[in-house]
């Protein structure tokens, strides 16, 4: 099955327009609201860690919408074999295959690696949401978003993702951090991925939607300067 190309041409590779949902999407990971109609689809072929996979193996592409409480993603990955090794989210999770998708509220571009000036979410085939904490750590964030997957054809996977957004103010200790409400005009740093393990311990493929300079292209988790740039339209 093809992965359909960037509707919008006048954008930078890895960028991207939101449009505004015109109702809550629903997230089951069906991708069928109406909605998701108008949403510009764009791919996942960097190759951020591994060599480049055949077509047959793994491939991707991803939707986003926003509204005043979300950014809505639907990603679709072909996958010729779902893999988790590591059934405690805290163990290697990164090794499995899961979605990974990164977010910097206000476009910092600065280092994350163990604050929250930008997130990198890890969301495992059990749907636990993973990312580094303050203290070096892996910290569950499963309250940042809802999400849902289904197989919606042979090896193809359909994930659907609402997702909060918190600034860089958020207080792993406290109970009332409280997401930003999302407006027309926002900008934000972020990149969709996917980590692909066919089987082994290891992950084989780490794919993203940005293009990542230099020799070592495992940054993001740690670098929101690679991100590209969401812009929230209405």
């Amino acid at each position: 099955m093809p992965i359909l190309r960037a509707q919008t041409s006048m954008l930078k590779k890895g960028d991207y327009l939101a449009h505004k949902a015109t109702k809550t999407i629903v997230v089951d990971g069906k991708g069928d609201d109406k909605d998701w109609s108008k949403a510009s689809c764009q791919p996942i072929d960097n190759i951020w860690l591994g060599v480049a996979p055949s077509e047959e193996d793994v491939r991707g592409s991803f939707k986003m919408l926003w509204d005043e409480d979300y950014v809505y993603y639907l990603v679709t990955i072909y996958d010729d074999s779902l893999s988790d090794q590591h059934k405690s989210p805290f163990d290697l999770w990164w090794e499995d295959d899961c979605l990974e998708l990164f977010i910097d509220e206000n476009n910092s571009n600065g280092n994350h690696q163990y604050n929250h000036s930008a997130f990198a979410y890890h969301i495992t085939l059990g749907l636990d949401v993973v990312d580094m904490g303050a203290e070096e750590k892996p910290l569950l964030f499963n309250d940042h978003l809802h999400a849902q997957w289904t197989k919606t054809a042979a090896n193809t996977y359909t994930w659907e993702v609402a997702l909060k957004v918190f600034d860089d103010t958020f207080d792993e200790e406290s109970k009332k951090n409280i997401p930003v409400k999302l407006t027309q005009g926002k900008k934000m740093g972020f990149a969709v991925s996917y980590n692909d393990n066919d089987g082994n311990f290891k992950r084989e493929n780490f794919i993203g939607s940005v293009a990542i300079p230099g020799e070592d292209k495992n940054r993001a988790w740690i670098d929101a300067g690679i991100f590209g740039t969401l812009e929230l339209v209405k």
